[in-house]
């Protein structure tokens, strides 16, 4: 006898798809990085995830930020929240690529001073050269350890960096302590080229050194 589990799993209809992206729900990060004359370059990325203290990013190839990465592996992984959307998308459509190439000419246009154009602050780091984005509640100052081509094509490429100071909004901050508040903190969402923030609370897994307070809020 079916169970009721198997039941909803037998009623499920797959269907096989080509969809043109696949950003299932990804946070979106805003890399500070360092152009050569020593002007700073931002730029919005949505393929960035971290393992302990590496964070690893997929950045497309003809791009200001990778040859800046290479050039000056240095980089601050600023982190927005979802109230700033509109900023992130306010830089969308900007490349500091000078001409802008080939592959991007007609959808994106050349800006110089990011930051202005995004209504966004630049803030001094404290270990790296590239600024932080004053208005992100989390920043990562890191540096470039790896860079290799990605996709068949090698049409992006995939950056490893090391986090070696990170900065916190005391807003989003466990009071007396070194964790990030769940609670407090929410990242901005790009789910299938749409922005998103949080939902409420599910639960915690069992290696959450916050659970106590997710308990106390009836998380």
């Amino acid at each position: 006898m079916s169970t009721s589990a198997d039941e909803a799993v037998v009623g499920r209809r797959h269907v096989s798809i080509s969809p043109s992206i696949l950003y299932f729900g990804t946070p979106v990060a805003l890399l500070a990085t360092v152009n050569e004359d020593g002007t700073a370059n931002l730029a919005p990325v949505s393929s960035a995830w971290a393992l302990g203290w590496s964070v690893v990013l997929g950045v497309g190839c003809g791009s200001r930020t990778v040859e800046n990465l290479a050039e000056r592996p240095e980089v601050v992984v600023n982190l927005p929240g979802p109230e700033l959307w509109r900023q992130v998308e306010a830089l969308a459509p900007l490349t500091g690529a000078r001409p802008v190439p080939e592959g991007k000419r007609g959808v994106y246009r050349h800006e110089p001073d990011k930051f202005r154009a995004a209504g966004l602050t630049p803030q001094a780091s404290e270990t790296v050269r590239p600024p932080r984005v004053a208005e992100c509640p989390l920043q990562l100052e890191a540096v470039v350890r790896s860079m290799r081509p990605g996709g068949a094509e090698g049409d992006f490429r995939i950056v490893e960096c090391e986090v070696v100071r990170v900065h916190a909004d005391d807003s989003v901050v466990v009071p007396g302590t070194q964790h990030v508040d769940p609670s407090a903190w929410s990242s901005l969402i790009y789910n299938f080229r749409h922005y998103y923030g949080l939902s409420a609370e599910l639960g915690f897994g069992f290696r959450s050194e916050t659970a106590a307070g997710s308990a106390a809020r009836g998380g």
